[in-house]
């Protein structure tokens, strides 16, 4: 099933209104470059993951009847320099780093702790970031 998703700038810089098919949200670039009227795109994707890995959690805790209350996910974004890589033929390579610390809270065993933790390298959006994807571009005239 394709997920479609319209973005479309709507102010004098970076502005840009997304619309799902039920939803709208804006996302814009901070200040001084942007209005800072909405989250980042980097913000929103960091969003997806979090919100992915909880809700995978949740669904998986609840069909085994396990006691998670609640999963708390904090993510970062960075780019970092690569070290000792053996694929990169510059110098000076920086890879992508998404760091995601995940809190579990219930009185949960240190069996289900674990495997939780595999579990949320299986969320959706998880397996899309790693894959990587393909990106096919079509641009249309006006």
């Amino acid at each position: 099933m394709a997920t479609t998703v319209l973005g479309r700038s709507v102010g004098g810089r970076y502005t840009t209104q997304i619309t799902t098919s039920h939803h709208q949200v804006i996302a814009d670039e901070p200040a001084p470059e942007g209005d800072d009227l909405g989250p980042t795109p980097y913000e929103l994707l960091l969003s997806a993951l979090g919100a992915c890995t909880s809700m995978t959690l949740l669904m998986y805790a609840r069909r085994k009847g396990w006691p998670l209350e609640e999963v708390q996910v904090e993510l970062t974004h960075d780019r970092v320099h690569a070290r000792d890589c053996d694929d990169c033929e510059e110098g000076d390579v920086k890879l992508e780093l998404i760091r995601r610390h995940i809190r579990l809270l219930g009185p949960l065993s240190s069996e289900q702790r674990d495997r939780l933790t595999e579990i949320a390298r299986r969320c959706p959006v998880h397996r899309t970031l790693s894959a990587p994807p393909r990106i096919e571009d079509v641009i249309e005239p006006a």
